[in-house]
Parts: structure tokens; C-alpha cells; sequence
């Protein structure tokens, strides 16, 4: 929620000053660019599969619902998940400023948005579905550089970031495909591929800006 977060998880506080509006950087992701045939050439939610892509290779063992809560806490009310209040909370408001700026000047404003837009759905939707499934967090229990360290380390393979992995560890891969298919539906394929990417860029800077210099970055990014 958070496949599924920091960093679920990282990327803008910065676009609460931005002129851009989530719903007006929505329909301009939201055209021919984002249709199923786009989705179906580009591969799963419009990535390349796998390694190639963001998901990495699936975890499919039990989540880390310590990690997960706190995320949702920490960028909460709970149905009102905020990434830029998440950022904050994790790295301090000058961390996630310059992030947002970095990612900013990276991707384009438009894109960032649209980042932030579809995460916070992500979480939302993820909690939504744990929560119908029967799904018991315990009480939160991490704050800042340890949550932001822990939920980054959770999307860890061989040493490379993957958001997909991340998900799959805070929610089960079950749920983190089930809201992918959620993101596809409201918003489509490409602003899905475009989460995905922003987010590996975003946990790579936020774990080196921790001192965690050794995570690497995905190809796709």
C-alpha cells in the first residue's frame, strides 16, 4: 500500500505549493497514453516484467504489518493517506523539500503530481482491502529514519530497490496486485509504470540521504 510505500515511500511535499491540481494531472495522464493497448505492449501495469520493470521478482511470504501501519500512521488519517505528510514525518521537512524539487526537476512537474496522486490512492485502496480480508495491525510502533530505513530495506533485492518488492512485503503480494489493478482501472497503465518508477528513484535518494549509500537503483527508473 505504502508494492504497497516510504518510500512506499518518497516524493513530495514541495507539490503542496505546486500550481498543478491532483484532479487536473490526472486527466492529462489519463488519455490514449494510459490505454489497455499501451498497458499490454509495455508489459504488467504497463512495465516490463520481472527485474526489468519495478516489481522485481515477487515475495509472496508473510508482510511486515509493523512497517505497513506505521506507514499508514505516519502519512495518515487512515483513509486519507498523504505521501507528502508520510516524507515529512520519515526524513524531516527539509529532506523531503529537496526531494521533491530533485524529483521535480527530473521528471516534470505533471509527472511528480501524478506520483503523488496514485500513491496516495495505492495506500488508501491497500488499507481498504487488508482491512475487508480481516487483517489485524498491531499497534504502530516506528517513526522517522527507522520506519523510513526499515520500509526501504523491504524493498531489497540484491542490494537494488524495487517498489513492487516493497508492496509485497507490507501488504502480501496478493493485495499489492489487487490494487495495482485498482490504479490501472482509475487511472491507467502509464500513470501505474509512472508511480513505479518515481518511487524507485525516490527510496534510492531517500535511503542515500539516511547514509544507506550501498541501495542501488533499478533499471527501471
Amino acid at each position: 500500500m505504502l508494492k504497497h510505500a516510504l518510500l512506499p515511500l518518497v516524493a513530495a511535499t514541495a507539490i503542496l505549493g505546486s500550481t498543478l491540481a491532483a484532479g487536473a494531472q490526472t486527466s492529462s495522464m489519463s488519455s490514449s497514453a494510459m490505454s489497455s493497448s499501451a498497458m499490454s505492449s509495455m508489459g504488467e501495469h504497463g512495465m516490463p516484467e520481472g527485474q526489468m520493470g519495478a516489481d522485481g521478482s515477487a515475495y509472496t511470504g508473510a508482510p511486515d504489518l509493523q512497517a505497513a501501519v506505521s506507514l499508514v500512521v505516519a502519512g495518515g488519517p487512515i483513509g486519507q493517506f498523504s505521501i507528502t505528510k508520510a516524507i515529512t514525518a520519515l526524513a524531516g521537512a527539509a529532506t523531503a523539500n529537496a526531494e521533491v524539487a530533485k524529483l521535480t526537476k527530473q521528471y516534470g512537474a505533471a509527472k511528480v503530481t501524478s506520483f503523488v496522486t496514485v500513491q496516495n490512492f495505492a495506500v488508501d485502496d491497500a488499507v481498504k482491502q487488508a482491512t475487508a480480508a480481516g487483517v489485524k495491525f498491531p499497534a504502530p510502533a516506528l517513526k522517522g529514519g527507522a520506519l523510513a530505513k526499515r520500509v526501504t530495506v523491504l524493498g531489497l533485492q540484491n542490494g537494488t530497490y524495487y517498489e513492487g518488492v516493497m508492496l509485497d512485503h507490507l501488504v502480501s503480494h496478493a493485495i499489492h496486485e489487487a490494487v495495482m489493478v485498482d490504479i490501472d482501472k482509475k487511472f491507467g497503465a502509464a500513470a501505474d509504470a509512472n508511480y513505479h518508477r518515481i518511487a524507485d528513484q525516490a527510496h534510492l535518494d531517500l535511503a542515500h540521504a539516511l547514509g544507506v549509500t550501498t541501495v542501488k537503483l533499478a533499471a527501471y527508473h
